[in-house]
């Protein structure tokens, strides 16, 4: 199991990681920084894409509510294109999970003022070393500025720029530390990386994530929007219930065939080289992953 484990870590490194730090690359060496894409909405709500996970800004006479802030090296570029939204101050910042491509730049951002705000094991992952120790990777502990300040374990709820705004955990889906943001008065929702829209998602096993429950969380997610609801997924573009259903149905499936691999005996390897998802991967094996790191991911996940 450790050996499967460390073939998979591997692949996630260059694949699910390989996209924000090369972002990060070009942000840093080309003249041209890498431009933040701005969609509107409502005349309130605005989702941002970067070079990582996708984010969201609720602008209003209270200041600036912001979903997730990109990979460190995108700050600036970030704070610029808030500052076309709004003059106000960033108030909060909500980390949807601990990943850098989600919470690069809360340290700048709570250097500014910003409270930071994420579920109680994002603070817990973010304020000790994460090590990869089959491949010898380091994430270092993040300084004390770019922590969460208020965490919460179930839900929290902000009253700001006309909006109830509602985070709540799902457990054990992409990580251990999911939040999704209800925006109820604008029927919209951000759900962080418990959805890739149009590809396969990366699943963190390392840090409490498994396909049950992000099966679960999509499931919960289906019973409280409706046709008209505007999703942000955490990579990938805007999206709707539809999608969201075409994608918890691609997870059900994989999920199925895998499991009955395992029950048959079938090593990763020889699962693999079945090629399980043949019939899907024109429809999502065009993202971070490739097919066979996301079918290695769900077989250890099963297996363990």
């Amino acid at each position: 199991m450790f050996h499967i484990k460390q073939t998979v870590l591997a692949g996630l490194v260059l694949g699910a990681f390989g996209g924000a730090l090369l972002s990060a690359a070009v942000a840093q060496e080309s003249e041209e920084p890498v431009r933040i894409r701005t969609q509107t909405l409502n005349e309130n709500l605005y989702m941002l894409q970067g070079g990582g996970g996708n984010m969201a800004v609720l602008a209003g006479e209270d200041g600036v509510f912001l979903i997730d802030d990109d990979i460190a090296p995108l700050t600036e570029q970030v704070i610029a294109a808030i500052g076309e939204i709004s003059d106000l101050p960033i108030r909060f910042v909500i980390n949807t999970h601990w990943h850098f491509d989600h919470t690069g730049g809360n340290e700048a951002l709570g250097e500014a003022g910003a409270l930071i705000v994420a579920h109680d094991n994002v603070r817990e992952r973010m304020s000790v070393d994460a090590v990869v120790e089959s491949l010898g990777l380091n994430f270092p502990a993040s300084p004390e500025v770019a922590l969460p300040v208020v965490t919460f374990n179930d839900t929290v709820t902000f009253h700001l720029n006309g909006e109830s705004v509602r985070v709540f955990h799902v457990e054990t889906a992409h990580t251990d530390g999911d939040a999704i943001v209800h925006f109820p008065d604008a029927d919209a929702v951000h759900m962080g990386d418990v959805y890739f829209n149009g590809r396969y998602p990366f699943i963190d096993v390392e840090s409490g994530g498994s396909i049950d429950g992000t099966i679960a969380a999509v499931e919960l997610l289906l019973e409280k929007v409706d046709d008209d609801t505007q999703i942000i997924p955490g990579h990938g573009p805007l999206s709707n219930k539809a999608e969201l259903a075409a994608y918890r149905d691609m997870l059900m499936v994989v999920r199925a065939r895998t499991a009955r691999a395992i029950a048959g005996g079938l090593t990763m390897e020889e699962f693999v080289a079945s090629e399980p998802t043949a019939d899907l991967d024109a429809d999502w094996g065009k993202g971070f992953l490739t097919p066979e790191q996301f079918q290695q991911i769900v077989y250890t996940d099963l297996s363990q």
